[in-house]
């Protein structure tokens, strides 16, 4: 039987984009939701111009989250935390999976998505493609490699309408790489340069965030020895690489019982 999916944040670029994935993908779109006050709450899929397919294009856009997830086996969010919080809250009491692609949690929402995960499965990961989830595979192995003797810098590039830095997939990078050459990111972790800032910390893992135009994704983990340099980069070109990514996710929820898991589960790389 055919997965049935609700996506969040349906009117949004991200949210139109799995809803375009979902039906390429064969699986079922069971409901769209949207923030309260959208424009696109009460339309069908049809009139905004979203290609769902001709099964889903009559499906339409609701704020009523209980009813959405009534009946549904996923639901797919990439949305605000604030949001995301109360949908898994809804996942909860319906017994709803759930793939998060959202970032820029505090500790207490991070805490609320664990103690969710005791009750249902959960896939919550920075960053859903499966290039970027090679990259963070391949920055570990070239830091294990490579070793203290190499600076390393992450440098990352988003859209201008990203509300977050350093984006989740930088951070995620950062503590790949930090637990890889035996150090806390928490305490080694600096954000961009500015002024006389002395000499550069041995054991700094370093931040740089751009924003600007339409970038959709781009990272780079430079590690800089004395003589060479080696860098590892994804550049996402599209979100449907994300869409996708999250598609796989919900499958492999669809064969999981309870637990929180993330994208290195959910393509064998752990």
């Amino acid at each position: 039987m055919a997965l049935k999916v609700v996506i969040a944040g349906a009117s949004g670029k991200m949210g139109r984009c799995l809803i375009e994935a979902v039906t390429a993908e064969g699986m079922v779109l069971h409901a769209a939701l949207d923030a309260p006050g959208s424009v696109a709450i009460g339309q069908r899929l049809g009139q905004l111009g979203i290609d769902a397919g001709a099964e889903a294009a009559h499906v339409v856009v609701t704020d009523d989250v209980a009813q959405a997830l009534r009946g549904a086996d996923c639901l797919i969010d990439f949305t605000r935390p604030e949001a995301t919080l109360a949908y898994l809250a809804q996942c909860v009491q319906q017994k709803v999976a759930v793939v998060i692609g959202t970032t820029g949690f505090d500790t207490a929402g991070k805490d609320a998505i664990k103690a969710a995960a005791t009750d249902i499965g959960v896939v919550f990961a920075p960053n859903m493609a499966i290039g970027v989830n090679a990259t963070f595979k391949l920055a570990e192995m070239a830091a294990k490699i490579l070793g203290d003797a190499y600076d390393v810098e992450i440098i990352e590039a988003h859209h201008r309408w990203k509300v977050d830095a350093p984006s989740g997939t930088a951070l995620k990078l950062g503590e790949v790489v930090a637990n890889a050459l035996g150090r806390d990111l928490s305490k080694v972790a600096q954000h961009g340069r500015e002024g006389h800032t002395g000499v550069r910390d041995d054991k700094s893992i370093v931040f740089h965030a751009l924003r600007g135009g339409d970038i959709v994704g781009d990272h780079t983990v430079v590690f800089a020895g004395l003589g060479e340099r080696v860098e590892v980069t994804v550049r996402s070109q599209s979100r449907m690489t994300y869409a996708l990514g999250a598609l796989r996710a919900a499958a492999f929820l669809a064969n999981q019982g309870k637990g929180l898991f993330d994208m290195q589960d959910v393509l064998g790389l752990q």
